[in-house]
């Protein structure tokens, strides 16, 4: 396995920046996920990575070795796609073994890795048949394998469970974590989908517009997004975003937003006024007086998600999302309180995050 280093990065295509000056490091043996919206550059950046496409600026390094003039091949890198890719007119042991075989690797060798990697995937039972008779996970399982035998310097994995059921790519999602915790390979992977970004990456990396916006480890992000994009986009229901105006009054500072204010008593923070956003996540807001920042709202419609509930409502002339239990009972027009620890609250100051002083 290798370590992976990024310098400078950029791709144009035309006048279009795709990237723009990214820089990373991936360790060897770490899962890094790459997460953002579509047309942010994160698959553009994987075929770099690979040899696919080349860079305009910056360097790609594999061990500290600058790698941008070689080949795909020569890198030793193996991609997983969206779409499987997997030969129909082959069993699922010549799909695991094409790129074996065409590096000349000797017979036994290349019975002993696939039988070792179908077992390793739990796919042992199928090396006889073809891609037609598998199902979609099983057919993912075989494209994994396939970049899997061969044990290359970098596993590279664009969206590989897009096509794939929610409930099916949920089992997926978990084999895909056990086996790298099994094999120590060093992985970059491509989503959109922050949730797997989340449960998958011991670090994300959080793009957006060509640039990478944060990288850190995910429960760090979700903690302290460095701006107002990372901490919408990172989250769901997505973080709860007002513009308003911070003030300090007798060391107390206080928010007036579009039709509602909230006393932050106890924040500590290096701005103590200015037009600021205020963000609160929809799970650190409680129905009730617990004794910190109070705030009345009116309560639109519920969204009921079986383990828990979601109540859509409305606090001056602003949406709010909170999270509560499946047990709640509250009806669509009802007035409630809510209390929201200001500890918990994010305030960002021309988009990006303001530290409180009991960041670490």
């Amino acid at each position: 396995m290798a370590s992976l280093g990024l310098k400078g990065i950029t791709k144009r295509f035309g006048e279009t920046a795709a990237l723009s000056g990214v820089d990373l490091h991936v360790e060897d043996g770490e899962f890094c996920v790459l997460v953002g919206p579509s047309g942010c550059g994160k698959s553009t950046l994987l075929n770099i990575i690979a040899g696919l496409t080349a860079q305009d600026e910056g360097t790609v390094m594999l061990d500290g070795k600058p790698v941008d003039g070689l080949a795909p091949r020569e890198r030793d890198v193996a991609m997983v796609f969206q779409s499987y890719a997997l030969y129909p007119h082959m069993t699922v042991a010549q799909n695991l073994s094409f790129g074996l075989r065409i590096r000349g690797a000797s017979k036994p060798n290349i019975n002993r890795q696939v039988l070792e990697t179908a077992r390793l995937l739990g796919i042992e039972d199928l090396l006889n048949r073809k891609p037609r008779e598998l199902s979609g996970g099983q057919q993912q399982r075989v494209a994994m394998g396939r970049a899997l035998v061969r044990r290359p310097r970098l596993f590279l994995l664009d969206e590989p469970l897009s096509n794939l059921d929610a409930r099916l790519r949920s089992s997926v999602r978990l084999e895909l974590k056990r086996l790298h915790q099994k094999i120590l390979g060093t992985m970059v992977y491509v989503t959109h989908d922050q949730v797997e970004a989340m449960t998958l990456g011991d670090r994300v990396a959080v793009m957006s517009d060509g640039q990478v916006q944060q990288i850190d480890r995910p429960e760090t992000i979700y903690a302290h997004p460095v701006n107002t994009f990372v901490a919408t986009f990172m989250g769901s229901p997505e973080m709860n975003l007002y513009k308003g105006r911070l003030t300090s009054k007798d060391g107390r500072l206080r928010f007036q937003g579009s039709g509602f204010s909230l006393d932050l008593v106890g924040l500590q923070l290096s701005l103590e006024e200015g037009d600021v956003e205020l963000g609160i996540r929809p799970e650190d807001i409680e129905i009730g007086q617990g004794g910190a920042a109070i705030v009345q709202a009116k309560v639109d419609m519920l969204s009921n998600v079986g383990s828990e509930q979601y109540v859509h409502a409305h606090i001056g002339q602003e949406g709010l999302t909170v999270r509560v239990p499946k047990e709640a009972t509250l009806e669509p027009g009802q007035t409630v309180t809510l209390s929201i620890n200001p500890d918990r609250v994010h305030i960002f100051h021309t988009g990006r995050r303001v530290p409180a002083t009991s960041d670490p």
